[in-house]
């Protein structure tokens, strides 16, 4: 990793993810980057905005949008990713006000994407690791990513994964196989509420070691 994020700098980018995403859907505002941020908070980063709605306890994916390369500075980056992600995936319907306090949000910081160098495609299971990289796949006009939470979530091994990132992208799932077809893999440091408006802890993302 890269850089690093303290407990308080990933609780203060959650905390000003849900105010903009507040006065977003309040009055159609968005708020400028706050001057008080940490100095860290300005450097540029790539960063996803993460919407889950808490339903029965279980969390369902309610929104998730961001910048996968490090183009605005960190502060100005999460802004404008929380409103996207509560207004503008395409996968959902816009966000309402009075669902804010059924949502917990989570921010992942990502270090720069780095192309996977391989002789055969074959060896591209071998350069992931699952619960560290994420993954961007791209061929041609098609590109699809997926956070390194995601594969810890669903249970996927690696040749899963690289299938999963093939099939967001809207290509076959064994396009990762094909010549031409260019995988890049980064890292993030995650933060996420505990609640909806709750306490902003730090995610540890575990893989479980398979029966």
């Amino acid at each position: 990793m890269s850089f690093n994020l303290s407990d308080e700098e990933g609780t203060f980018l959650v905390k000003l993810a849900r105010r903009a995403i507040l006065e977003n859907l309040k009055d159609g505002r968005i708020i400028s980057p706050p001057k008080d941020a940490p100095p860290n908070l300005f450097e540029k980063r790539g960063v996803f905005v993460t919407i889950n709605s808490i339903i029965g306890g279980e969390k369902s994916l309610r929104g998730c949008i961001g910048f996968p390369y490090p183009i605005y500075p960190l502060v100005r980056a999460v802004i404008e990713a929380a409103i996207e992600s509560a207004t503008r995936d395409p996968r959902f319907p816009p966000l309402r006000l009075e669902e804010l306090n059924q949502v917990v949000l989570e921010v992942s910081v990502l270090t720069e994407p780095e192309l996977i160098e391989v002789k055969s495609p074959l060896e591209y299971p071998s350069k992931i690791k699952i619960g560290e990289d994420g993954l961007i796949i791209e061929r041609g006009f098609y590109r699809g990513l997926l956070l390194p939470q995601v594969p810890i979530e669903w249970g996927w091994n690696e040749e899963e994964f690289l299938s999963q990132c093939c099939l967001k992208a809207g290509l076959p799932p064994d396009c990762w196989l094909l010549k031409g077809t260019k995988i890049y893999k980064f890292q993030a440091i995650i933060f996420e509420e505990t609640s909806p408006n709750g306490p902003v802890i730090r995610k540890t993302l575990k893989k479980t070691e398979e029966a």
